[in-house]
């Protein structure tokens, strides 16, 4: 949900050719999968499209080639950690610590609260477009 809530505040400043905006999965549950069905509505529901997106694995070649790796929670930490190793360059941080409220995004996953990460994900998204000027 993130990445595609990103791109589009990203287009909706005329900022494309600044960013380059990819996600990728810590775990291997849904790898293949395509964007889950009520995070998809939610994004439709704001006119936000994710067609042909589908689950990939995180690799070290990601974190060598991207300057920033924005996670959701801290069990995506731990994740990255045993994929990757120790974060030696910085550059993982959690959605929400660009927000007044740093913590976790609501995990819809045990939750159902599509409403709630909605919120999350677009405050931290607005919060690290503005932290990145």
């Amino acid at each position: 949900m993130a990445e595609f809530v990103m791109k589009h505040l990203v287009e909706e400043r005329g900022l494309q050719e600044r960013f380059e905006i990819a996600s990728a999965a810590t775990s291997t549950e849904e790898i293949g999968n395509p964007v889950y069905p009520p995070a998809r509505r939610k994004l439709a529901e704001h006119g936000i499209g994710c067609h042909g997106k589908t689950a990939r694995q995180m690799t070290m070649e990601d974190y060598c080639y991207y300057d920033l790796i924005i996670v959701m929670d801290r069990s995506n930490v731990r994740n990255l950690r045993r994929l990757l190793g120790e974060d030696t360059e910085g550059k993982v941080h959690l959605l929400m610590d660009y927000t007044t409220r740093p913590g976790e995004v609501a995990d819809p996953w045990y939750t159902g609260n599509f409403d709630a990460t909605w919120r999350d994900v677009l405050e931290g998204c607005e919060g690290l477009l503005e932290n990145l000027g």
